[in-house]
């Protein structure tokens, strides 16, 4: 079993990247654990980090096949568990120049927009709604639990899924057991999310084509004449390609924006400085703009600071070996898993030595501000680097900034018990959710025509 006991604990303080961050403070830099058969190196360091995805990059850029990726991923034909190889680079380069392009998001853009209003505008009526009640606010829970969101529910188990250590996997004779009943529940997932993704696939195959196209239309008409064919059926390559971004821009922006609100609540004086730099770069009398971003630099530096001290996949994602390879001047045997705690990397003193566990959005207005996020400033790798970083990283944060701006720019925000603090526990699972739903009380801060 190696130390795979010490990765399934899932008590709030007994999480599997803050055991490797405990271990780390013993080991250092760079371990090895067992998981089972498997062995696994765990890097800690930007400086190991670094020489990891330059100078090693191709050779561990593959993924383990795992049952997460064979039950959720469509057999790995998903592009994020796809091991690396010829399917794996034809699907990313299409990806990366068909789907999340400069110029794919600008065309989706107001739809994005278009979203975000609604979204505000029935939170709005929910507090109209609950004045003439006689209440001052209205309670909003940050949670799951709305009766219309199955998808969402879906998308939750996913993530929670393809992040636990998996005994079958560690040991493959136990596999049969399953244990826990973690392989039942990836099946019975994948078959909930399949059945969403057919029925958008088979509504697009019926749509006129003269209608505006959105990203699975763009699937639909250049599958058939790449170089794919000949690895999955094309519906299943539209299916699992399609899923990939829903699941990818949807819960993992949604854990962003939790714990970046979670931090406001608790830190009331840079939740009010980044209201302030709202009215003076907007003002009260129009909403958001996707072109005053830009201007937002404090916001920027929050939605950093967040990724910093809460990055959505703390451990990253797991990768492989596929070469003997030396690093930080070891010798790290092919077929060698490995596992970035980027929660103990974004909070290493040495990179970032004012307070780095303090929630301090300035940092990115002095020290480190010409820190990036996108994955060549190696202290800082919310979305990954190398080959592997993830591909919709432009467009997650484009988004997060937007939603932000808007919420914090709309409503006053506070805890439902004043001067409460927010639990800020974590839970098990790839991305990294909050342990206990967030409460948080909504009162509008514009004038009710907007």
């Amino acid at each position: 079993m190696g130390h795979l006991h010490l990765m399934i604990r899932s008590s709030p303080d007994k999480l599997p990247y803050l055991t490797l961050t405990a271990m780390a403070d013993k080991y250092g830099s760079i371990f090895t654990i067992r998981l089972g058969v498997r062995r696994a190196v765990v890097i800690r360091s930007s400086e190991l980090a670094k020489e990891i995805f330059t100078k090693c990059d191709a050779v561990v850029s593959s993924r383990p096949q795992l049952l997460a990726p064979k039950h959720l991923g469509y057999e790995t034909a998903m592009l994020g568990f796809s091991p690396y190889g010829s399917y794996w680079r034809e699907m990313r380069k299409l990806v990366s120049s068909e789907l999340l392009s400069n110029r794919r998001r600008e065309l989706q853009m107001r739809v994005l927009e278009s979203e975000i209003k609604q979204s505000i505008k029935e939170l709005y009526q929910l507090w109209e709604k609950n004045r003439d009640g006689g209440h001052e606010g209205v309670r909003y829970f940050g949670s799951g639990d709305c009766a219309s969101d199955e998808a969402r529910r879906l998308m939750r188990d996913f993530f929670q899924l393809a992040g636990l250590f998996v005994v079958g996997d560690a040991v493959p004779f136990l596999r049969w057991f399953d244990i826990w009943g973690y392989e039942k529940k990836m099946k019975e997932t994948s078959t909930g999310l399949d059945l969403l993704v057919r029925k958008l696939l088979e509504e697009h195959k019926q749509k006129d084509k003269e209608t505006e196209q959105d990203f699975m239309d763009v699937m639909l008409s250049i599958v058939g004449g790449t170089k794919l064919q000949g690895y999955y059926d094309d519906d299943t390559i539209v299916k699992a390609t399609s899923a990939n971004l829903i699941v990818g821009a949807t819960d993992t922006t949604s854990v962003m924006l939790v714990w970046a609100l979670s931090l406001l609540l608790n830190n009331t004086h840079i939740l009010k400085n980044a209201q302030q730099e709202l009215d003076d770069r907007i003002g009260k009398q129009r909403r958001v703009d996707p072109s005053d971003i830009k201007n937002l630099i404090y916001l920027q530096a929050i939605v950093k600071e967040t990724l910093r001290l809460y990055p959505p996949i703390p451990l990253g994602g797991l990768q492989e070996f596929t070469e003997d390879c030396n690093v930080g001047g070891y010798h790290i045997r092919k077929g060698t898993r490995m596992m970035v705690n980027l929660w103990k990397l974004h909070r290493d003193p040495h990179a970032c030595p004012d307070d780095p566990s303090e929630f301090r959005p300035e940092r990115f207005l002095t020290t480190h501000n010409d820190v990036d996020v996108k994955g060549q400033d190696f202290e800082l790798l919310p979305f990954g680097s190398g080959r592997r970083i993830c591909p919709g990283a432009s467009f997650g944060l484009q988004m997060s900034h937007l939603v932000l701006a808007d919420i914090l720019h709309a409503f006053e925000l506070s805890t439902p018990a004043a001067g409460g603090v927010v639990d800020m526990s974590g839970s098990a699972g790839s991305a990294n959710n909050k342990a206990t739903p967030l409460e948080v009380l909504l009162a509008p801060r514009l004038c009710a025509n907007l």
